[in-house]
């Protein structure tokens, strides 16, 4: 990849802000639809839990979102902590943790921006590219768990438009 040049990494950054800050709100809908007493439905054994798999997509942004503004990356593992027992208080950490997240990404140098991190050996990338990856990464994980909604009884909220259930739920308020 040709060398980003600092005033291209603030564009970028300036682009992608307001996909993280919509992507986050659509992600903790479809956290905050898993019902509290069924974190631990799965569809089949090898499948993780829709708990683990929400939490894998919290622990995951935060570990590239904070990578970023740090300007390395640290792979110490991120437990989900034991206040985290249900999808109201892990949707409650993904917002307090990306609030952080954003605050520092948006107040970073071009400079910063265009630090080729290194990710364990397998990516180099300008930091700001992180952001994309990241978000690719939550929407395929977001898409996994939305299929677990239905099966636990809950409804699928609106993603990218309407869904089946939110279409229906606004036909039931206009009734």
């Amino acid at each position: 990849m040709q060398n980003l040049q600092p005033e291209q990494g603030t564009l970028l950054l300036q682009l992608a802000l307001p996909v993280l800050k919509n992507e986050h709100k659509t992600t903790r809908r479809v956290i905050e639809a898993i019902p509290l007493d069924k974190g631990d439905y799965r569809p089949e054994p090898v499948a993780k839990t829709a708990l683990e798999i929400a939490w894998h997509i919290a622990a995951a942004e935060q570990r590239f979102f904070a990578g970023v503004a740090a300007g390395a990356f640290d792979f110490t593992p991120i437990h989900r902590p034991e206040t985290v027992r249900n999808s109201a208080e892990l949707a409650q950490w993904f917002g307090e943790s990306f609030a952080k997240n954003f605050e520092r990404l948006s107040a970073l140098s071009g400079e910063q921006l265009v630090k080729v991190l290194d990710f364990r050996g397998v990516l180099q990338l300008p930091a700001v590219m992180y952001l994309e990856f990241t978000v690719k990464h939550s929407v395929h994980h977001r898409g996994q768990l939305s299929t677990y909604l239905r099966p636990m009884g809950s409804k699928v909220p609106a993603i990218y438009g309407e869904s089946y259930d939110s279409a229906e739920a606004k036909k039931a308020a206009q009734a």
